[in-house]
């Protein structure tokens, strides 16, 4: 008897201690995740899918999903990335009535590097009839960047900017302006380098420093969110250098439709090659340069010819940012180690008009 008596109060301490953890724990919530576990997140993926040895056909898989999310002007998307340069997912109100304005925001998945312009790449054709989207290369530069910014903004419109990164480390402010703006920035090597050919046809070494450098570049002069977008210069697009664009997880974008612009010396040449082009193509991804002074000129005229013509704009941005490689931003310091230190403060600080 005395056994059993013991036998059941032990069972008794045992339920009564069992009881109190199952309250205790409906008080304090669910146990948190461990540190290790909350410090993974996607752009952390995307570093490790650099160092990976993925095989094309490996990349062709990953991109088996959908790459592009399209968003109508009904919809109301939440800015992904925080100030100062957030990628702006909606389409936002226009007060201009006379505005050639934005019809739709495409959200691209650039998992697996997908590659986009019918030029050379047909299987993402997801422009409407009469839908363009304007892209622009080479930049920033000084006077003609802000020419086509402004025309832009006049007409409450978006385009993609694919800038060389050596120029965007000489003027970064004119880099954030567009960011500021909300337009879509990605990149175009570092120094213009045709990755064709040699050296860096022969040394996918040489080749990937040359657009690491540019990404780093374009992403340190913004100084917040890039997009995973990239354009080889003189749209050469070398295979090797194009799979390892997939595993970096950075889209790649030819054109539908080049207007050459770099050969025209007037802005009337240059809208009329575009416009021309538009007629028989119907719609498409359009390749200009805001390097180019003509091209910045033509802009008012060509936003208002489009408008006329029943075209509609369709603005592309990441549904992630780029992520950078540290030794590549580091190369990037490192050709700017006479200024950094020296150069720290702003231009309105150290220089000021005291007469006129």
């Amino acid at each position: 008897m005395r056994i059993f008596v013991a036998v059941f109060a032990a069972l008794l301490t045992l339920g009564i201690v069992a009881f109190g953890v199952v309250v205790a724990q409906k008080a304090t919530g669910p146990v948190p995740l461990t540190a290790a576990a909350a410090r993974v997140s996607p752009s952390q993926n995307t570093v490790a899918a650099a160092g990976s040895e993925k095989a094309p056909s490996q990349i062709a898989e990953a991109t088996k999903a959908p790459a592009v999310v399209q968003h109508d002007n009904t919809m109301a998307v939440t800015p992904a990335f925080p100030a100062p340069a957030p990628m702006r997912k909606a389409v936002a109100a226009c007060n201009n009535p006379d505005a050639l304005g934005l019809s739709r925001v495409i959200e691209i998945d650039t998992t697996g590097g997908p590659a986009f312009g019918t030029e050379h790449f047909k299987q993402y054709d997801f422009l409407r009839d009469k839908e363009v989207a304007l892209t622009f290369d080479d930049g920033p530069w000084p006077g003609n960047t802000p020419m086509v910014l402004k025309a832009l903004q006049d007409n409450c419109t978006k385009a993609t900017f694919f800038e060389i990164g050596e120029h965007a480390t000489w003027r970064p402010d004119l880099a954030k302006q567009l960011a500021a703006a909300g337009m879509t920035i990605g990149s175009h090597t570092w120094s213009h380098k045709d990755l064709a050919k040699n050296p860096y046809a022969k040394d996918i070494e040489q080749a990937k420093q040359e657009i690491e450098m540019g990404v780093s570049a374009v992403h340190m002069a913004v100084g917040g969110p890039t997009a995973p977008f990239f354009r080889f210069p003189d749209l050469q697009q070398p295979r090797d250098a194009m799979a390892y664009l997939g595993m970096r997880n950075i889209a790649i974008f030819s054109t539908d439709i080049d207007t050459f612009d770099f050969k025209m010396r007037g802005p009337e040449d240059v809208v009329k090659s575009a416009m021309t082009k538009l007629a028989k193509n119907g719609k498409g991804i359009l390749l200009m340069h805001d390097f180019q002074h003509a091209t910045a000129e033509a802009m008012p005229e060509l936003l208002r010819q489009l408008k006329a013509g029943g075209y509609k704009i369709v603005h592309m941005v990441p549904k992630e940012p780029v992520t950078t490689l540290a030794e590549y931003d580091d190369m990037v310091r490192a050709r700017d180690k006479y200024s950094i230190s020296n150069n720290a403060r702003s231009e309105s600080s150290v220089i000021k008009t005291i007469s006129e």
